[in-house]
């Protein structure tokens, strides 16, 4: 008999965290699942702690070689065999009740609702995304949360409210099962929002499903993987932004300060300048978005130092 869900885990040389989050899965109170964990080629033995568990629910596969989450995700979808899609990472704990809640939700809903996200804890770091030991922040934002009645993609576009982990998707979702971009080993969560919107009605609930932990590497992300990201959006989405110059002027800004800050100031001027002809009124926005994240920049900067082991003198 199929799963009523299938629930994707991928991972890469995670086991010290991973045991803790698929038990977080395997524990919920709504049991008619499987849990895909997926190998993305790990150098550790992820097998010996998967097979550790004694439960018929668990299917494991290896991947050849590395490809990153989407990669990762895809394949476990390709596998996937429940009417209903769920992803876990595996340094993340689901909350008990997590599944149950979100299918309740399904049970109120239109059938063109066909995804239901919820709030993460996040452990690690402060609203303002200042990172450090004992910060911790409510994510998304709730008070910005996406409304049913209005304008999903616009909202998705100037700010990304899908963490995967938090959501529980139909399987129609989506016009087929390649969902994440493998191209991206950044941001693919926020590229695949981007086109899930033009395709379904989200419904987003702000109590909180998942706990999140942030560490020392997921705070050095990779810049320039992030806006290889931004820039998979504003190209593959360049139909339907043609129509919607402010959210295009916002995402070019936003490559623009990725760019100054990444060095790349001929290219930096580039966007910003094609992001002020969409919206010339935006230039009050820059200016706030350039102290913003240079105020942050300098933050984490000092935060990484101080997680660095000192060296004796």
């Amino acid at each position: 008999m199929k799963p009523d869900i299938s629930v994707i885990l991928p991972t890469y040389n995670r086991i010290t965290t991973l045991a803790a989050a698929m038990t977080s899965v395997l524990g919920q109170s709504y049991g008619d699942l499987e849990l895909i964990v997926v190998d993305d080629a790990s150098s550790d033995d992820v097998e010996a702690v998967v097979t550790g568990f004694s439960d018929a629910r668990i299917r494991y596969i290896r991947r050849d070689k590395n490809g990153g989450a989407a990669a990762a995700r895809n394949t476990g979808l390709s596998a996937a065999r429940g009417r209903l899609i769920a992803f876990q990472d595996s340094d993340d704990l689901w909350l008990p009740g997590k599944l149950e809640r979100q299918l309740a939700f399904f049970d109120t809903l239109s059938d063109h609702v066909r995804v239901v996200i919820g709030g993460k804890i996040v452990y690690g770091r402060d609203p303002d995304f200042r990172y450090g030991a004992g910060k911790v922040a409510h994510a998304p934002a709730p008070e910005s949360r996406l409304r049913i009645d209005e304008d999903q993609l616009g909202h998705i576009l100037a700010e990304n409210r899908i963490s995967v982990q938090n959501c529980l998707f139909r399987r129609d979702c989506m016009p087929n099962l390649d969902w994440f971009d493998e191209s991206l080993r950044a941001n693919e969560d926020w590229e695949f929002a981007v086109r899930l919107v033009q395709h379904t009605t989200v419904f987003e609930d702000i109590e909180p499903v998942v706990l999140g932990f942030i560490s020392a590497d997921s705070i050095s992300s990779n810049r320039r993987r992030q806006l290889k990201g931004e820039f998979r959006i504003l190209r593959k989405n360049s139909r339907v932004l043609a129509s919607r110059r402010l959210d295009r002027s916002r995402l070019r800004i936003g490559i623009a300060i990725g760019l100054y800050h990444s060095g790349k100031k001929r290219s930096a001027m580039r966007f910003l300048l094609a992001g002020l002809k969409d919206r010339p009124a935006n230039v009050v926005s820059v200016a706030r978005s350039l102290v913003r994240r240079l105020g942050r920049a300098l933050l984490n900067t000092a935060t990484l130092a101080s997680l660095q082991p000192h060296s004796e003198r």
